[in-house]
């Protein structure tokens, strides 16, 4: 998306911390509504800026222009736990008619800050385990929204890595253990892995620092190999992550195609852009009088197999004609 339209569609997103003129507030027929946005990604991001131009893109398709009927309050966490706390507390002290969660980093703040403002998460793995909602069909309290996928699709990855690398015998597993997600994906993967033939190593993902520590340990060993997980702070050290792959010679499989953008070898996982022009559905029918409690969680329906050609290439990999068949994106 062109610079030009993002700045568009926002509208005064830089302007989030504050509050609009009042000319730009008042709106013929009705009150400005007021949105609030917690996202476990930095501001500054391109994949950051994809969503959430997505978000107010759709937002508009439904009438609600930013600026004029509508104002949005934007925090962003860039996958800091206390950070996002934080944010979670100033967001609902604005109390907006409705916020925009993502991840489970964002929901678990917010939902310890308000059990009454209406929230429509994104990008999370068990809701119901995590005791978000008390089921998929009707979620029951103030939060609803959609799930990235299932804890068993992490054994995909898994078959992906046998597939573009079969010597592999060990692989890292990138793993937030701070949220539900981290766990639940390694769990999903250590039940497949003997029948895979791998021994798996988890590699939490708190900080840079600890990245490079446990990849660099890791690649000491022969015939290794890659799984990141689905992980907010994960995609903040993505470029990390993908040149550590790359220098250390690591087939590596990762959970969405930004980082297949970004230079590694092959992703597999929803598409996350659509997850947020979905959402901007949900808050529209709660803006208009629906509740949370009755609108059911959903899952994603769009997954992309992405491979990148030139990390293939680097990696003296010959991937499988039926693999590249099967890709929905080749990166040359």
């Amino acid at each position: 998306m062109r610079r030009r339209t993002f700045i568009s569609l926002l509208g005064g997103a830089a302007a989030a911390a504050g509050g609009w003129p009042l000319a730009a507030r008042a709106q013929q027929g009705g009150a400005v509504r007021r949105i609030g946005v917690l996202l476990n990604i930095t501001a500054g991001d391109p994949e950051s800026q994809a969503r959430i131009a997505a978000f107010a893109q759709a937002l508009q398709q439904l009438g609600w222009t930013i600026g004029q009927n509508v104002h949005v309050d934007y925090r962003w966490g860039g996958g800091n736990t206390d950070v996002m706390r934080k944010h979670a507390v100033e967001l609902v002290a604005l109390a907006p008619d409705v916020i925009l969660a993502h991840s489970s980093g964002a929901v678990a703040p917010l939902l310890q800050a308000t059990r009454t403002i209406p929230i429509v998460f994104t990008v999370v793995a068990d809701p119901v385990g995590a005791g978000y909602v008390e089921g998929l069909a009707r979620p029951g309290g103030n939060a609803t929204g959609f799930i990235n996928f299932e804890y068993g699709m992490a054994g995909k990855w898994l078959e992906l890595l046998k597939d573009i690398a079969p010597h592999v015998t060990r692989a890292a597993v990138l793993r937030e253990s701070a949220i539900a997600a981290g766990p639940g994906q390694f769990g999903a993967l250590q039940a497949v892995a003997p029948s895979f033939g791998v021994e798996l190593r988890p590699v939490d993902v708190r900080d840079a620092g600890e990245i490079e520590r446990a990849i660099e340990a890791f690649a000491h060993g022969s015939k290794g190999g890659l799984i990141v997980t689905g992980s907010p702070a994960a995609v903040v050290h993505r470029e990390l992550i993908v040149s550590l792959a790359a220098r250390h010679r690591l087939p590596a499989v990762y959970n969405n195609r930004l980082y297949a953008v970004s230079g590694g070898l092959i992703s597999y996982g929803p598409d996350f852009v659509d997850q947020f022009r979905h959402a901007a559905g949900y808050v529209d029918r709660i803006l208009k009088g629906e509740k949370p409690a009755e609108l059911p969680v959903q899952a994603p329906t769009k997954f992309e197999l992405v491979i990148n050609l030139k990390a293939a290439k680097a990696l003296a990999l010959d991937l499988p004609p039926t693999l590249l068949a099967r890709a929905d994106g080749v990166i040359e």
